[in-house]
């Protein structure tokens, strides 16, 4: 008993010290005029607010608070273990988004690091470059045609054998298990669907503790992340070293996806990726290319439930594409060019739910923004939510109303959802199609009401319904 007594003595006053020094150490700004705000604890920062909020389904709330206590254009804080710098607003968003590799890059919280092993061969920087020449072949345009019709194929599949004669459906997971399978199809060429479930919820864990703090014991989020990429990975190997093989054997195409295509594909030395690179870039196009649609399309799902004049909208534009096809015929290209009402429709989900709630950079060197000083190797964190949820930039910012996205649609740097400049999402367009792929072919075929009302949303770190949104269908008639 005494020593547990000692031992708590010394706790404490360890604890005390290290207050002391990280209070002196963030108050020593050399004087320089930092942004105003609170660092929070030792180590911890400000992370547990940060996250919960999210968990408590107001993601906006930390943000919004230290917008009015602070400043309404950059606030200081400490989280996931860094001191951090937080954008708001347009002009935010504006001076980031311009000056990519000027004055700030990439940067992913160490959690990202463990999750990813290659990310920390190399810089952030330098993976980000190395992925961006690696994507645009396959998401340019004349690619992103093709791929409509396997999009418009899996979705027929997927919903005869999700969806169809059944009563009742929990929708979240199922947009996960279409948007996900959708990925394993065009990035490597997998299409069992029990092949591709048994991905699922490691996916998920994954999903969930990329973005936690970093604390690596059993049952934590990030454990599990870890865990879940382990097992991601080796299954990716196997794919991998299959597709080796097929590719000597001529079974398959050199240029039938992205995996193919890394696979063959060297630097401008000659070297090529080595297995663990080519699973993390795997691992993180899938991510990229399932997750946060799923979140987008589960959204529309909620917000069309509750919002009948809003569902007749999009099931009217929908119907008259369905009624112009012949029977069996595809989804075209020019088919989802007439789906302008319904993009109105998912951008108004995109600003009131944005599947990512923000983005991380890091200061390359000092440099001054609104009258503060930004050191040099602090991160920056900007939100979607300190202009989509802002009533200055979106009036009566809780209303659903897609009229906001039309004509010109909303002012520049404000709608956000995939980033912006340099970095902005090279996924947007693929995210674009496959979103409304799904919402065709719901709504062609059902109306549903949710089966729980008030049904609580949080964000962890995407926005989810905590019940997965149950809804009750009703199969239009033939």
């Amino acid at each position: 008993m005494e020593f547990f007594d000692v031992s708590i003595l010394c706790f404490f006053v360890l604890l005390f010290f290290l207050s002391l020094h990280f209070l002196f150490y963030n108050n020593k700004s050399g004087g320089r005029k930092l942004p105003p705000g609170n660092t929070g604890w030792p180590f911890i920062g400000e992370s547990f607010e940060f996250l919960s909020t999210g968990w408590k389904g107001h993601p906006e709330k930390f943000i919004f608070d230290r917008m009015t206590k602070y400043s309404p254009t950059v606030f200081k804080t400490s989280i996931l273990g860094e001191q951090a710098a937080v954008f708001c607003g347009a002009a935010g968003n504006k001076f980031l988004f311009s000056n990519e590799n000027k004055l700030v890059q990439a940067w992913w919280p160490n959690s990202v690091n463990k999750v990813f092993p290659s990310s920390t061969q190399t810089s952030s920087k330098e993976e980000a470059i190395k992925m961006r020449k690696l994507l645009p072949n396959f998401l340019k345009p004349e690619a992103l045609q093709q791929y409509i019709g396997i999009m418009d194929h899996i979705a027929r599949r997927h919903f005869a054998a999700c969806w169809e004669n059944k009563d009742e459906v929990v929708v979240f997971p199922l947009a996960k298990r279409y948007t996900f399978w959708l990925a394993a199809r065009l990035f490597i060429s997998v299409e069992d669907p029990n092949h591709v479930a048994k991905f699922a919820d490691p996916f998920n864990f994954l999903v969930s503790g990329i973005m936690s703090i970093p604390i690596d014991l059993p049952g934590t989020p990030f454990n599990r992340a870890i865990k879940a990429s382990n097992f991601i990975r080796k299954e990716l190997f196997a794919i991998i070293k299959q597709r080796k093989i097929d590719l000597r054997e001529g079974k398959a195409s050199p240029t039938q996806d992205i995996l193919s295509h890394m696979l063959l594909t060297s630097n401008e030395a000659g070297k090529f990726m080595n297995e663990l690179d080519i699973a993390d870039k795997i691992l993180g196009l899938l991510i990229g290319g399932h997750d946060t649609a799923s979140s987008a399309c589960t959204f529309v799902v909620k917000y069309l439930a509750e919002l009948p004049e809003i569902y007749e909208g999009v099931y009217k534009e929908q119907m008259e594409i369905a009624n112009s096809k012949r029977p069996g015929e595809q989804l075209n290209w020019d088919d989802i060019q007439k789906m302008k009402y319904s993009w109105n429709v998912v951008c108004e989900v995109l600003r009131l739910a944005p599947p990512v709630q923000g983005t991380f950079r890091e200061a390359l060197t000092d440099f001054m923004y609104n009258g503060f000083s930004i050191p040099k190797g602090w991160k920056i964190y900007w939100s979607t939510n300190s202009t989509h949820r802002n009533p200055q930039v979106f009036p009566d910012p809780m209303k659903f109303d897609p009229s906001r996205f039309s004509g010109t649609g909303p002012a520049p740097y404000t709608f956000v959802p995939f980033g912006g400049g340099p970095r902005m999402c090279p996924g947007k367009e693929y995210a674009r199609l496959e979103i409304l792929v799904f919402v065709h072919h719901i709504v062609k075929r059902f109306k549903w009401e949710k089966i729980i009302p008030d049904e609580k949303i949080v964000a962890d770190p995407m926005p989810a319904p905590t019940k997965g949104l149950p809804v009750r269908l009703y199969p239009h008639k033939a």
